[in-house]
C-alpha cells in the first residue's frame, strides 16, 4: 500500500450512498443463508458475485438480502456494516436499507428497524462512528407498495418505535429501465410531510431528464448516481448553483452497472471540474470487495490525484451530508486534522 492509499484509508470520511444490505459479510451471507434455509446456486461465492449489467446484479443482491430473516439478522448486519467501514475512515454514514421484499414476505418494519439500530447502536458504541439510516422504496415493487412503505413508516415514527429515531430520509432504489420517477410522486410528498428528508437513485442507467423529474416534481435534495447530469448543460448549472449533492459510486459503475470498461473511464473528473458537489461511495462494497477507503485511493490513483484533491472531497461530503451544523463542523475539524502520506517506503 502506497503512504498516499495509507493516509487516505485513515482519513476521516463520510459515506452517503452505501446499502446497508450490500455491506453483508460473503461468509456472513452463507451462514445467515444454512440458518434460514435458504438455497445458494453456488458455495462458490467468487462464482456467486458476477455481473454482467445492473438488473444481474439485483439478481444476487436479492439473493443476499433473502437471507435476513429475523430481527437478530438485521442486527449482525447493522453492526457489522458499520464496524467494517469504520476500519477503513468512515466516521459518518448515512446507509440506505431497503425492506420491500421483506415485507411481502411477512417481516415485520417494526422489528427491522428495531434489529438495525440494535446492531448499529453496538458498533457505534465500539467504534465512535455513527450511522443514520434512508428507507428505500425498491421500484420494483411499484409506486402504490412505496406510498404503502412510506405510510408505515411514518406511523412507526410518529408513535416512537425502536429504530425509528435514526431513519432520517426516505428514498428509492433499483432498477430504473422503464421507471417513471413521476410515479412516486405520492410517495415522496408524503414523506415530506412526515419530516423526512428526500433522495432518489436516478442517473445510473436513466437519461439527464429523469434526474431533473426528481428534482423538479418529486422535490428530492440529493441525487445517487446522477452519471448522466453533464449531457444536460442547464441542469449541471442549475446543480452547481444550489449545491445539490450527487454521491457517486465509481468502482460500483463500472463492477456493478458496467457504465465504463475501467474506473479511468469514468466522467468523475468532469463532474468536479464542473463544479458539481458529487462526492465518493462504495454502494455495495461487499459485493465487489471494497471499502470506502481502497475506493478513495483507486480514485486518486485513477485520476492523479493526491492529498489535497482527496480531503477536498471528503470536505464536500461533510457539506453533502444531513448532519446538523455543529455535527459537520465537528467533522470537517477531524478532517482537518488528519496526517497527510508521508513519503514511499521501499
Amino acid at each position: 500500500m502506497t503512504a498516499l492509499a495509507a493516509a487516505l484509508d485513515a482519513l476521516p470520511k463520510v459515506e452517503l450512498h452505501c446499502h446497508m444490505e450490500g455491506t453483508l459479510r460473503p461468509q456472513t451471507l452463507v451462514e445467515l443463508a444454512r440458518a434460514n434455509d435458504v438455497p445458494l446456486p453456488t458455495a462458490d461465492l467468487a462464482e456467486l458475485y458476477r455481473y454482467d449489467s445492473l438488473d444481474g446484479f439485483l439478481e444476487v443482491f436479492w439473493l443476499g438480502q433473502s437471507t435476513l430473516v429475523r430481527r437478530d439478522d438485521w442486527a449482525r448486519l447493522g453492526y457489522e456494516s458499520l464496524v467494517d467501514g469504520a476500519a477503513h475512515g468512515v466516521v459518518h454514514r448515512e446507509s440506505f436499507f431497503t425492506p420491500a421484499r421483506h415485507l411481502a414476505a411477512g417481516q415485520d418494519l417494526a422489528d427491522i428497524l428495531a434489529g438495525l439500530d440494535e446492531g448499529l447502536a453496538a458498533a457505534e458504541a465500539e467504534t465512535g462512528a455513527t450511522c443514520l439510516l434512508i428507507a428505500d422504496m425498491d421500484r420494483a415493487f411499484g409506486p402504490m407498495a412505496g406510498r404503502e412503505f412510506v405510510g408505515r413508516l411514518a406511523e412507526l415514527r410518529a408513535s416512537g418505535a425502536p429504530g425509528t429515531e435514526r431513519v432520517i430520509g426516505v428514498g428509492m432504489d433499483s432498477t430504473e429501465l422503464g421507471m417513471d420517477p413521476l410515479t412516486y410522486r405520492a410517495a415522496y410528498d408524503a414523506a415530506r410531510a412526515a419530516g423526512f428528508r428526500l433522495t432518489a437513485h436516478q442517473g445510473e442507467n436513466s437519461p439527464a431528464g429523469a434526474i431533473a423529474d426528481a428534482l423538479d416534481v418529486l422535490g428530492v435534495e440529493r441525487i445517487d448516481h446522477g452519471l448522466p447530469v453533464l449531457d444536460d448543460p442547464e441542469l449541471v448549472k442549475r446543480m452547481v448553483g444550489d449545491r445539490i449533492p450527487i454521491t457517486v459510486c465509481p468502482t460500483s459503475n463500472v463492477l456493478i452497472a458496467n457504465r465504463f470498461e475501467r474506473l479511468e473511464d469514468h466522467t468523475y473528473p468532469e463532474m468536479r471540474a464542473a463544479g458539481l458537489l458529487a462526492t465518493v461511495n462504495t454502494d455495495d462494497p461487499a459485493f465487489i470487495d471494497l471499502d470506502l477507503g481502497a475506493e478513495y485511493a483507486a480514485v486518486a490513483a485513477a485520476f492523479g490525484w493526491g492529498w489535497l484533491e482527496m480531503v477536498e472531497i471528503a470536505l464536500d461530503g461533510v457539506e453533502a451530508s444531513w448532519l446538523d451544523d455543529q455535527g459537520k463542523a465537528d467533522l470537517r475539524r477531524r478532517i482537518a486534522a488528519a496526517e497527510p502520506p508521508g513519503p514511499d517506503t521501499p
